[in-house]
């Protein structure tokens, strides 16, 4: 098989080759069509968010693919058949797992994810637990079920929001893939003429009107309006900082891009306290993976279209341009085509 190697100690990537791995009695072996770049990934290779410690890993914890080898004890998977994997899992100990929120698990949730502390999906095979994998519908293409990952943690941030209404005036911060993503969603939902998107750069701010949404796409040093809800999906401190006084009496902040561990910004309790604000974080997807896929479902062919979305797709022998294009904001996501 073919796979992207990442030196852990010297953060560096190199392609390499190695025997196709035979799954264990309950894995299934992953024949991957689709893998996609996070911006989580990013950050790993950068040395400013957490991975597995020593040796070498194989990022990549969004991808697709079809069953390809299953073990002896797996009983919900035939050779053929189209899949994702749900790179989370829990340990199934712990309080947090038992009461359902394995994204604060100390050894599961991200502190076991597949493709940053476990072998991942930049890689044309990958072996991976039966109680991840889960079956793609057969009218949805696998290169959008390479989306199904992000999209589940959408859903989960949809579910800590509690939904949006239509009417609310909502502002989205960043038109990067998850920033578009989002406001997908948020047209699927209903919300039509008060959502704003807020991104620096003009090509990206074009992605938004190629999606025919009918949402106003805005520089951040043009917004003057107050807002119901704000999405920040930059990862940047200052803007969610710039943001929280845009956020109108009884607003939410729902910060769902991942920010530097060591990036700060201020705030005045007092506008907490006389607004009554609501400021609420989303870790990655604890049993959202089926929400997720039942979004990938409702959205796939009027909102999914890699072109409008600024997707290009690349080969692994291409890591390098694919890295340099989404670090220089030229497009909003590279995928692997495996």
């Amino acid at each position: 098989m073919e796979f992207l190697s990442f030196d852990v100690k010297n953060r560096t990537l190199a392609l390499r080759k190695a025997e196709i791995p035979t799954p264990g009695p309950n894995e299934v072996r992953i024949r991957i069509a689709y893998a996609g770049v996070c911006g989580t990934d990013l950050h790993i290779l950068e040395g400013s968010f957490p991975c597995k410690k020593e040796g070498f890993l194989t990022l990549g914890h969004e991808f697709a693919g079809t069953v390809d080898a299953v073990g002896s004890t797996v009983k919900n998977f035939k050779l053929g058949q189209k899949v994702a994997v749900d790179p989370n899992s829990a340990c199934d100990k712990c309080t947090f797992c038992h009461e359902g929120s394995y994204q604060h698990c100390s050894s599961g949730g991200i502190n076991n994810t597949i493709g940053i502390f476990r072998d991942g999906g930049f890689s044309t095979h990958a072996v991976v637990p039966e109680s991840q994998v889960h079956l793609v519908p057969d009218d949805v293409d696998l290169q959008q079920a390479a989306l199904v990952e992000p999209l589940s943690c959408l859903a989960h941030g949809w579910k800590r929001l509690n939904g949006v209404n239509v009417g609310s005036n909502v502002l989205v911060i960043g038109a990067g893939i998850i920033g578009l993503l989002w406001a997908c969603m948020l047209h699927l939902h209903g919300l039509r003429k008060s959502v704003t998107i807020s991104e620096p750069q003009e090509k990206r701010r074009k992605l938004v009107n190629n999606l025919d949404l009918d949402f106003l796409a805005e520089s951040p040093e043009r917004l003057k309006q107050t807002f119901d809800v704000v999405i920040d999906c930059s990862g940047s401190a200052a803007a969610v900082q710039a943001a929280i006084p845009l956020l109108g009496p009884g607003g939410r902040l729902c910060v769902f891009g991942v920010a530097n561990p060591s990036a700060k910004f201020s705030i005045e309790p007092y506008e907490i306290y006389k607004k009554e604000l609501t400021i609420l974080g989303v870790n990655i997807n604890p049993f959202s993976f089926p929400r997720g896929l039942g979004l990938l479902h409702a959205m796939a062919d009027r909102y999914l279209n890699y072109d409008k979305l600024g997707i290009k797709v690349f080969s692994l022998s291409q890591y390098r341009e694919a890295l340099d294009s989404l670090k220089k904001g030229e497009i909003s996501k590279a995928v692997f085509k495996l």
